[in-house]
Formats: C-alpha cells, sequence, structure tokens
C-alpha cells in the first residue's frame, strides 16, 4: 500500500511538473521566437544599410521634403519601387504612374506574403496577418522559407521583419541626414544609384538563370522602342516603364513555364 501510494504521489508530482513546463512554454514561446526572428534578421540587417543609405541620399538630392523620404521608408518599405519612385518624381511623373509602377513591381509581395501565410497556424488573427504581411520583403521571405518548422511562429515573423523594417529605416535617415552635407555635384550624381542597383542585381541572375535573362531583355528592348522610334507617340517615362514590365512579363509567362528555370 506504501509502494502503491508513493506511486500515485510521484505521478502527480510529475503531472503537475508538466503542465508548468507547457505553461511556462507558452509564456516564454513569443520572447524566445521574436528573438530568434531578431537574430535571423541581423545578416538582412546588415546588407540593408547600405542600401538604404543610398536611398536617403537619393531622396535628399531629389528636392523632394525631408520627411516624405522618410515616410516612404515607414509607411512604404519596398526598396526598389522607393528608388523607382523617387526617380519618377523627379522626372515630374504623374502620381497615378507612380502609383501604378510601384503597385506592379511589388505585386509578388502578394505572393509572398500568401505563401508564409500559409505556413501559420490558422487561428492567428486578420490584423496579425497583416501586420505581418507590410513587412515582407525579398530578404525576409527567403529567411522566413529556409526555417525548418512545418508551422513558422507568427513571433518569429515579427521579430525578422521588424529587424530588417528598423535597419532600413535607419539607414535611410543616415542618408538623408548625411546628404546635406554632401556637393551640390555629388548630390546631384545619386540619381544613378536606382541603375547602379539594378544592374548588380540582374548581372549576377543572367549567368544564373535564362528566363530571367530573356525577361529583363526583352523589357528594355520595348523600353527602348517606345523611347527612341520616331513614329511611335511619346508616352510619359511611368506609362513606358510600366507597358515594357508587363509585355516582358507575359512573354516571359507564355515562354518559360515553372519547371524550365535553368541555372
Amino acid at each position: 500500500m506504501v509502494y502503491g501510494y508513493f506511486i500515485r504521489e510521484t505521478r502527480k508530482e510529475m503531472e503537475n511538473n508538466l503542465e508548468l513546463t507547457k505553461t511556462q512554454t507558452v509564456r516564454t514561446e513569443p520572447k524566445t521566437q521574436f528573438l530568434r526572428g531578431v537574430q535571423a534578421g541581423i545578416p538582412i540587417a546588415i546588407g540593408f544599410i547600405p542600401c538604404a543609405i543610398a536611398f536617403g541620399l537619393l531622396a535628399r538630392s531629389s528636392g523632394i521634403p525631408i520627411y516624405i523620404g522618410g515616410l516612404m521608408s515607414f509607411m512604404v518599405f519596398a526598396g526598389a519601387s522607393q528608388f523607382v519612385a523617387v526617380n519618377l518624381l523627379m522626372l515630374s511623373t504623374s502620381f497615378g504612374e507612380i502609383v501604378l509602377t510601384t503597385f506592379i513591381l511589388n505585386l509578388r509581395h502578394l505572393l509572398m506574403s500568401a505563401s508564409i501565410s500559409q505556413r501559420m497556424d490558422e487561428n492567428i488573427s486578420k490584423k496579425f496577418r497583416a501586420l505581418l504581411a507590410f513587412g515582407v520583403t525579398d530578404e525576409t521571405f527567403t529567411m522566413a522559407t529556409m526555417q525548418k518548422e512545418e508551422k513558422l511562429n507568427p513571433f518569429f515573423i515579427l521579430g525578422l521583419n521588424l529587424t530588417a523594417f528598423s535597419a532600413w529605416n535607419i539607414g535611410t535617415w543616415i542618408g538623408i541626414l548625411a546628404g546635406s552635407a554632401l556637393p551640390e555635384t555629388i548630390q546631384a550624381s545619386m540619381g544613378i544609384t536606382l541603375y547602379v542597383m539594378f544592374i548588380g542585381l540582374l548581372v549576377p541572375s543572367f549567368r544564373k538563370s535564362l528566363p530571367i535573362a530573356v525577361v529583363a531583355l526583352t523589357a528594355i528592348v520595348i523600353h527602348s522602342v517606345l523611347m527612341w522610334v520616331p513614329f511611335l507617340p511619346k508616352l510619359s517615362t511611368g506609362w513606358n516603364i510600366i507597358i515594357s514590365t508587363v509585355i516582358a512579363a507575359f512573354l516571359g509567362a507564355l515562354l518559360f513555364d515553372k519547371g524550365s528555370d535553368k541555372s
């Protein structure tokens, strides 16, 4: 009887300890996962800061108000689209064309956010999902999809996105504030930053992917034709970019199926 009593009490104590451990895990998991996300986002942040500084310098040299450049990083948070938007503003492009151009450039974010959402728990609220979707970039999406867990923890994604978001905004303000100390000739030359960035992204991709090379070259040819062929109607820069992007993407979708990418 004494032995049976000892076994029962030991079992109760083990069950109580197990429940306590589960409760502590639930309480500490959000913080732990958030810190994991922050740690995973540090390499992304290191890469974001130089690009954000370049954007801040470009925004400063473009003549737009300082707060506009800062708000673009805070409210838009889309690197390539921000560079394009500032360049289009410098060319006096209409707001409608700027919105449409950046919308087309950012369409991929819909797919990336949907992909991450499918790997999260169904009980997560829509408001929380929307907050996480705002912080999704090419880099954070790649880092998230590399995780081995079947279900992604939302606090991990939050820490990852917040680290990248903070780095981009800090870099933007460094560029904006540093831009005021640069000579006017250097500030004026910052407009070429966009083209240098895209060349740096495209050239390595040309060597690894035939579809990317074909689509990019097609867009370049179409844009050149729209700009320089005399008998074609002269469109604004914004519409030239939109038309070139849509046609090149459409041809790429027709010519290359999902499995045709060659490395």
